[in-house]
C-alpha cells in the first residue's frame, strides 16, 4: 500500500492571518526553528510565506519594514495536497513545480505541511538531505 502524505507531513503548523508583521512573523520563525508560515483567514488557506519570502519580497525593497504584512510577502498561488494523497503525488507536485512545501489541507483547512527534508528523511535518511533534515537544529 503507497505510504500517505498524513504519515510524512509535520502536523500543526504555524498559521497566521494575511495582517500579521512580517516582524511578528520572522521573529515565530526563528522562535519555532522554521523556515515557512501558512497564511490562512477565516481557517481558510490564503498562501505560504517563507523565510526566503520575507527576504526577496520584503527586506531586499529597503526601508523601514515596520508596518509591512505577511500578506505583502507571500505567495498567494497555493499548491496543497491532502492527508490521504500518495505521497508520491506530493513528490511529482514538488519535482513538477520546483516547490520544496507543501501546505496539506482538508476540507480547505489547513492541518499540515510537508518538506522536501520531511519526504528525504523518509525515503531517502542516508542522503546529505536526509541527514541534515534529520539532525537537530543548531541553536
Amino acid at each position: 500500500m503507497a505510504q500517505q502524505v498524513r504519515e510524512v507531513m509535520t502536523a500543526q503548523p504555524v498559521a497566521v492571518g494575511p495582517d500579521t508583521s512580517v516582524q511578528q512573523v520572522a521573529t515565530r520563525m526563528r522562535d519555532e526553528n522554521i523556515g515557512a508560515v501558512l497564511v490562512t483567514d477565516s481557517g481558510q488557506l490564503r498562501g505560504l510565506v517563507t523565510d526566503r519570502d520575507l527576504t526577496v519580497r520584503i527586506l531586499a525593497d529597503g526601508g523601514d519594514v515596520t508596518g509591512r504584512t505577511v500578506g505583502e510577502a507571500c505567495s498567494s498561488e497555493v499548491v496543497a495536497v491532502a492527508p490521504d494523497d500518495d505521497v508520491d503525488r506530493a513528490v511529482q507536485l514538488m519535482r513538477g513545480k520546483a516547490l520544496r512545501r507543501l501546505p496539506v489541507v482538508d476540507a480547505g483547512q489547513p492541518v499540515g505541511i510537508v518538506s522536501l527534508g520531511d519526504l528525504a528523511v523518509e525515503r531517502d535518511p542516508g542522503s546529505a538531505l536526509g541527514e541534515i533534515s534529520a539532525a537537530d537544529p543548531d541553536e
